[in-house]
């Protein structure tokens, strides 16, 4: 007990000196290097209107397509995506899955195709749901974002009493707190039959950071979903030629810069079918598909996906139907992130010189490839935060960082920033911020001014407050460090579930609901994938137990039963390996079973 205590408190002082420089650096000018935030995995949240007056907006469901090519385009490792349709309630929803297979890609397209169309709109019910879902799964480090595709416009059911201004206040509130959650909502406007409201979901787009297109075909969706994806991860766009095939195989060169390109992204558009080779650098023929060339085919479009390829240039060949235009666009995906270090001066005044010094990292490391540096250029943006200008100056490529230096032209507070880029990325540091101000305190010491104090009591005082300072801080830490401890807890093994319909007796296939993505806690709901049939299952709650098992509780409406009694969950009911649980849900007359199984057991 004593060397478990021992540990605590070893941890909680470490915690409270963490604390008090932290304190004492907040005083003081910033000195550690200013990371971006740029994330190189996303989770996206596909927003899309599915009422009947799509049958007119997207009769070709080009939004359908749209959102199959997204998934497509994300990685494999670890990206999440979740999917809302609404009309004026949301028909059906997948909380965000976590893809790390093509097979996971394929179950969220297959979700798509089976979505159906209903009566009425109402543009809020799906933007609001999907704010929600990120909320209820979002991962430290992924970049948040909403695609929505929509007409815009809102047809709501007179027999709800709902109003036209009830829910452009819904809109406002969910828009607002996109904005303020840094997520930005990318909206496509579907408009085959020229009735889109294009400043309505250009507005939201605008609010929020994203951007708004407009199309009304499947033509343009290569370019738009391209545009969506290089902007949210700070890429570029990379056109490749168009082509107009003759029959046979033609050469396209598809440049990879560097040995940091994560993934590279091959869209081809044509309107008939095409066949498609891959030569590597070395001039070796690249199996399509295999373990680094991914393929995925739609009626609209093709996406080639080459893994960590290697540097050089590729030959894709293309061949399609004679006359045929066939347009290719090229995006990388890069591990890459922008830092800056900060001035190490205390304190600045007019016409003080601060050095800059900026670089690229790759997973906190240093990137020392002189390659990807030769294309990149690289400015300073000075922002002076009392008049609101901005100007920039050039840095200088060292071939391993970005160097120069701004003289300050008043006495004024500055944000630094720098941006750098080349044709295919770009990225931007977390803006610094300096002060040549004149403030009391800063220069040279010039000693106690006024009547002095009596010296112990002045000494004493700030002695008996900082020692209950330190008190408090190390209570709040072991307190803290107690509940992080908790909410970040992991579980282990899979949850097995079954769905039985009490009117026909027939039961689902089982459905296999690994553990591990989850954090502190989940709830059923979330597991059956946020399907609004079974919304009451959010009040049946899980956490982690001890010995790789699980605790399951829920509130008295919901009647749990094990073994065919009902149990009480309210103060916790733990499962091990086999158990098994029935859930029955009167409201819409089904049953859910589940089995806890643990991969430890």
């Amino acid at each position: 007990m004593f060397s478990r205590d021992r540990k605590w408190f070893l941890f909680i002082g470490i915690i409270c000196t963490m604390m008090i420089m932290t304190s004492i650096s907040a005083w003081q000018p910033q000195t550690a290097g200013a990371a971006s935030t740029t994330a190189s995995k996303v989770d996206a949240v596909l927003v899309v209107d599915v009422s009947n007056s799509m049958n007119t907006s997207d009769p070709g469901k080009i939004g359908n397509e749209a959102m199959k090519m997204f998934i497509d385009m994300l990685s494999t490792q670890n990206d999440k995506v979740g999917i809302v349709a609404y009309t004026d309630v949301v028909q059906r929803e997948k909380a965000l899955l976590n893809i790390t297979s093509e097979a996971d890609k394929q179950e969220l397209k297959s979700f798509i195709d089976g979505l159906n169309r209903g009566a009425y709109t109402d543009t809020s019910v799906g933007v609001k749901e999907a704010i929600r879902i990120l909320q209820d799964g979002k991962t430290a480090g992924h970049a948040p974002m909403i695609v929505m595709l929509a007409d815009g416009n809102n047809d709501l059911n007179k027999t709800t009493g709902r109003t036209e201004s009830q829910s452009d206040q819904d809109m406002a509130k969910a828009v607002a707190e996109a904005k303020n959650s840094g997520v930005p909502i990318y909206t496509i406007g579907l408009n085959a039959d020229g009735k889109l409201n294009k400043n309505k979901l250009a507005d939201i787009a605008q609010q929020t950071g994203g951007k708004s297109f407009i199309t009304s075909s499947a033509d343009d969706l290569p370019n738009i979903l391209s545009e969506i994806f290089a902007s949210n991860l700070k890429l570029k766009v990379v056109p490749l030629q168009s082509i107009t095939a003759n029959g046979n195989y033609q050469d396209v060169t598809v440049t990879v810069p560097n040995d940091s390109v994560l993934e590279a992204n091959i869209s081809i558009m044509s309107s008939k079918p095409v066949d498609v080779r891959l030569i590597d650098p070395s001039g070796n023929t690249k199996p399509i598909p295999s373990s680094d060339v991914l393929l995925s085919k739609s009626k609209s479009y093709s996406l080639m996906k080459l893994l960590k390829p290697v540097a050089g240039d590729w030959k894709l060949q293309v061949k399609g139907v004679r006359q045929d235009q066939i347009d290719i666009n090229l995006v990388f995906n890069y591990d890459l992130e922008l830092k800056l270090d900060a001035p190490s001066a205390k304190a600045y005044k007019k016409g003080d010189a601060v050095q800059i010094r900026s670089y690229l990292t790759s997973n906190n490391q240093q990137l020392q490839d002189q390659e990807l540096y030769a294309n990149m250029n690289a400015v300073l943006k000075v922002k002076d935060l009392d008049s609101g200008t901005t100007n920039e100056v050039p840095l200088k490529n060292e071939g391993d960082a970005f160097t120069g230096s701004y003289t300050i032209p008043d006495e004024h507070d500055y944000e630094l920033t720098v941006r750098a880029e080349e044709k295919s990325f770009y990225r931007e540091t977390q803006p610094v911020t300096i002060s040549a101000k004149a403030t009391a305190g800063s220069g040279t010491n010039t000693g106690t001014t006024g009547p002095a104090a009596p010296a112990e009591k002045s000494k004493l005082l700030p002695l008996i407050l900082l020692g209950l300072g330190l008190i408090v801080l190390l209570i709040a830490a072991y307190f803290i460090w107690k509940a992080v401890k908790k909410a970040n807890r992991g579980f282990v093994g899979q949850i097995v579930l079954e769905i039985r319909d009490e009117n026909t007796g027939e039961k689902t296939y089982p459905q296999y609901k690994k553990l591990n993505t989850f954090r502190g806690k989940f709830n059923l709901h979330q597991l059956l994938q946020l399907a609004p049939e079974f919304a009451e299952t959010d009040k049946v709650v899980f956490t982690p137990g001890n010995q790789d098992r699980i605790m399951v509780r829920s509130t008295p409406e919901i009647t749990i039963e094990k073994s065919g009694r009902a149990v009480d969950t309210g103060s916790g009911l733990e499962l091990k390996n086999g158990d098994r649980l029935t859930i029955p849900l009167a409201s819409v007359d089904k049953t859910i079973l589940l089995e806890f199984i643990s991969v430890n057991s």
